[in-house]
């Protein structure tokens, strides 16, 4: 995969997120999860799309590691409405599917970028 086809997945990823996310019932639960997830999310494509200007190996490697994080964080949101709500349509499964590639292409970056 080349680094510009990750910066089009992480920002897909944000607005899917938010989109899915108007669907959300309005009751206190959801309303925070709204919060949460929507930060989350679209900070993976934020933090990802710094990090293409990191001024230093260094600053590269700490921006995608903050991006990791807030894939780890959409991924666990994710995962509390699917036992909350019991979300099961193919826009939720690839949402929770999604999270989890992103969750897994990030760490090897990290795991890669050599110092």
């Amino acid at each position: 995969m080349k680094e510009n086809d990750l910066l089009t997945r992480t920002f897909t990823f944000g607005v899917n997120c938010l989109k899915f996310l108007r669907s959300l019932p309005n009751d206190p639960e959801s309303k925070l999860i709204r919060f949460q997830l929507g930060k989350s999310a679209t900070s993976i494509g934020a933090n990802y799309e710094e990090s293409q200007a990191g001024s230093s190996k260094a600053d590269f490697k700490n921006k995608v590691k903050i991006a990791l994080r807030e894939a780890r964080e959409s991924n666990f949101w994710l995962r509390i409405l699917e036992k909350l709500e019991g979300y099961d349509s193919e826009e939720f499964k690839a949402l929770l599917n999604e999270s989890a590639e992103l969750k897994n292409i990030l760490a090897a970056i990290v795991n890669n970028t050599k110092l």
